[in-house]
């Protein structure tokens, strides 16, 4: 990747402004975080996925000195009336009620100032359960008489969530559906019928900073310390479970040690509010790696696909069936299901498309988002899919998709017209970099070599506020306020170059505030690859109207406006000495017209589109199965990339998380416990398992909407990983695998059954 330094700050690959204080130890996370008279909390987990709770015995727990107190849902009650939560329904309670819905779901929880004393405690309480009858396939919960919830409660929290609607005697948490043009006589009419089904693995997101958050009381208010993506909505939701307006309730946070869409919404604030309260003492839990199992995980999927298709190779229908498995509570689900729905068609010009997207409870632990937002797992599908029908009909497999590629200026399958997304040139270049149809060497013996591509989009979230406040100080140094959460994306940086372009200053004289509800402004979250487009929008407009009010200043004291005085001459010339400030705000929230109830059809999805592709070249070991990726290319259009290093960190980083999960990851369940909820078992991938190559290119392009041109990119690269690997096996030894991931020992199986 080009990393040429433009004469304006757009466009640097400046270090990141938090690199020094990251390297040296001196950033500040959470989990440093003491405060006086704090207590600590270890959770007691049920170890049942089903059943009403007989009773909890915590009387050993209270005996064991240095124990300050141990709670159950009846004590959180004292303090929270209805003690349930959730981004789309209120569905989730703080600590179980009743009854518990998952293995690891939290039952009671020990306060204690030493977090050993804590623990050791937590491990005396004893629960008894009548265990009941359990589904934990999503394509079984469509029909499956073992229901998780009775009644439904809709969070009405965002606009793209307003449909929702309770539903009795049934699992499923929202049905999203599509419908475009005419696939029944498509397909009545059809050449050739391809159909096939995929399936995606539950894994998790394994940030190397667990969950963490403490909450402090103080006189009628509370301050909550969180490794949060989200402390706007933390702070509207814990308001509205205490019944508190807004502003007794302060949310803060510091840098992330990743996120990956865990951190999202609500997962320990609730808890350590309650807890606090209770004790009046702050509180803080910070979980362990294997707890993370329990909190939230990625959907599994289960996704058939069924495509018409003529004799020159264009495919005229395609009906999609996506079962997403939510686990025990929705946390944001639904969302996937919706959002992801759009584009599980793929990114071809298909006039003929019908689309059902499922989000169905089961008793698993809870799934949410994950870096991708459910692209990968649809990706994986449609691009292994498209493959097996190229090779089917004789067609080059790059050929196939040019014929049918969707292209500006066409209406994708929701009927929004696709606009700034360059899917060409991303197919283009993986194919040029792939050297894909020039001679390649497939191996001798036992190793077999094979190359492979898979390409995909995804359309952002929408409708959705970003709010940035930027001020001017006398001296002309700046600070920028605003909520994205810097979680290890860079995004400090990113905003800052954003303002120094507009107020031609240089980056690092721009200082980053971390969010904190009482000082940064509303922000949706950071999330779903949208703070560059959305909070960098506002941040360019708070700069704009800093620049608009410095002009107003040069008219207030008599100077032209495109005069070069110094912005610290301005302030001395306005109030005699180094005194004032230039506060400019600046907002964006992005046109979207919500679907239609029926048809799923609406004429604006999304504010822009975001479009990657990976190659890859495989080693497959025919005696083992084993399989080596060699080398990654990632493509991507993120439109005009605002500093190109911290691009290329973000699609290496994308590509290898997905690289994980395509290849070895996978939660492990045997008679509904999970056998592998650590490191030492659950195996993410180390040095030694990437590639020896990982290439990263960002097309030229333009998001014409976007800041500076620029839109997202931290999840372009997860989009193409899995087909293009499974596409390269197939490529070297004739085998095809539809479920991930792609173990040594799947390989193997199928190679037994028949291939090269």
């Amino acid at each position: 990747m080009s990393t040429t330094v433009k004469a304006g700050q757009v466009g640097r690959s400046l270090p990141r402004l938090e690199g020094r204080a990251k390297v040296t130890g001196r950033a500040d996370y959470i989990h440093n975080l003491r405060l006086p008279g704090m207590l600590h909390g270890k959770i007691f987990r049920s170890v049942v996925a089903h059943g009403c709770i007989r009773r909890i015995d915590v009387a050993a727990a209270r005996q064991v000195p240095g124990v300050h107190a141990v709670c159950v849902s009846d004590d959180i009650r004292r303090v929270i009336a209805n003690p349930y939560y959730g981004p789309a329904f209120h569905d989730q309670p703080i600590l179980a009620i009743d009854k518990v819905r998952h293995i690891g779901e939290p039952v009671a929880v020990v306060l204690a100032e030493d977090p050993h004393v804590a623990e050791e405690a937590a491990r005396l309480i004893v629960a008894e359960y009548d265990e009941l009858p359990t589904v934990t396939n999503e394509v079984e919960a469509m029909t499956s008489k073992v229901i998780v919830h009775d009644v439904l409660k809709p969070a009405g929290t965002f606009p793209d969530l307003k449909h929702l609607e309770g539903r009795k005697g049934t699992n499923l948490a929202l049905d999203f559906h599509l419908r475009r043009g005419d696939t029944k006589k498509a397909f009545a009419a059809a050449d050739h019928v391809f159909e096939h089904t995929f399936t995606t693995q539950p894994v998790m997101h394994t940030p190397l900073e667990p969950f963490v958050s403490a909450a402090e009381p103080g006189d009628g208010t509370l301050t909550i310390h969180t490794a949060s993506q989200s402390p706007s909505f933390v702070r509207i939701e814990i308001a509205r479970l205490l019944g508190w307006p807004e502003n007794r309730v302060r949310v803060k946070t510091a840098f992330l040690g990743g996120g990956f869409g865990a951190k999202l919404y609500i997962k320990l604030e609730a808890l350590v509010a309650a807890l606090a309260l209770l004790t009046r003492r702050p509180v803080k839990i910070a979980l362990a790696m294997d707890e993370q199992f329990f909190t939230i995980t990625k959907h599994p999927s289960t996704f058939r696909i069924k495509s018409a298709v003529s004799k020159d190779g264009r495919v005229t229908a395609r009906e999609c069936e996506v079962w997403w498995n939510g686990g025990a509570y929705a946390d944001i689900g639904p969302r996937v299901t919706q959002k992801s729905g759009f584009t599980a068609a793929g990114p071809y010009d298909i006039d003929n498309v019908a689309i059902d997207s499922y989000a169905l409870y089961t008793n698993r632990p809870p799934a949410g988002a994950l870096r991708g937002f459910g692209i990968p797992q649809l990706v994986w599908a449609y691009e292994s899919h498209t493959d097996m029908i190229a090779h089917a009909l004789g067609i080059d497999p790059v050929e196939f998709r040019r014929r049918n590629l969707l292209r500006d200026g066409r209406p994708q399958a929701t009927g929004t017209v696709m606009q700034d997304a360059a899917t060409g040139k991303v197919l283009d270049r993986l194919v040029e970099r792939m050297g894909l149809g020039r001679s390649f060497d497939h191996g001798q013996g036992t190793i077999k070599r094979g190359r492979g591509i898979g390409i995909g989009f995804k359309a952002s979230i929408a409708p959705t506020t970003s709010v940035a406040i930027l001020n001017l100080y006398a001296d002309s140094s700046c600070a920028l306020y605003c909520s994205t959460v810097d979680m290890g994306q860079g995004s400090d940086t990113v905003m800052a170059q954003i303002a120094a372009e507009v107020l031609d200053v240089p980056t690092e004289t721009v200082r980053v505030v971390h969010p904190d509800t009482d000082v940064t402004p509303y922000d949706m979250a950071t999330l779903g690859s949208r703070s560059t487009f959305h909070m960098g929008n506002a941040v360019k407009r708070a700069a704009e109207d800093v620049r608009a009010k410095i002009d107003a200043l040069k008219a207030e004291l008599g100077l032209p406006a495109g005069s070069n005085i110094p912005v610290a001459e301005l302030f001395r010339r306005k109030y005699g000495m180094q005194a004032g400030n230039i506060v400019g705000v600046g907002s964006f929230v992005p046109d979207y017209a919500s679907p239609d109830h029926d048809t799923g059809l609406t004429p604006n999805a999304t504010p822009f589109w975001m479009v990657g592709g990976t190659g890859a070249e495989v080693e497959v070991d025919t005696e083992t199965g084993h399989v080596r990726v060699t080398r990654l290319i990632n493509v991507a259009d993120l439109g005009t990339p605002i500093n190109p290093r911290i691009v290329e960190t973000q699609l290496s980083g994308g590509a290898i998380m997905q690289l994980g999960f395509t290849m070895q990851e996978r939660m492990e369940y045997a008679d509904g416990q999970l056998l592998n909820p650590t490191l030492a078992d659950y195996k993410i991938p180390g040095m030694r398992d990437l590639p020896t190559r990982i290439e990263n290119e960002a097309v030229a392009a333009t998001q014409t909407s976007g800041p500076f041109g620029a839109k997202g990119v931290g999840e372009t690269a997860t989009f193409g990983v899995s087909p293009a690997i499974a596409n390269a096996i197939d490529d070297a030894v004739g085998v095809r695998l539809t479920d991930l991931p792609l173990t040594p020992e799947a390989v193997y199986r199928a190679l037994a059954k028949g291939g090269r």
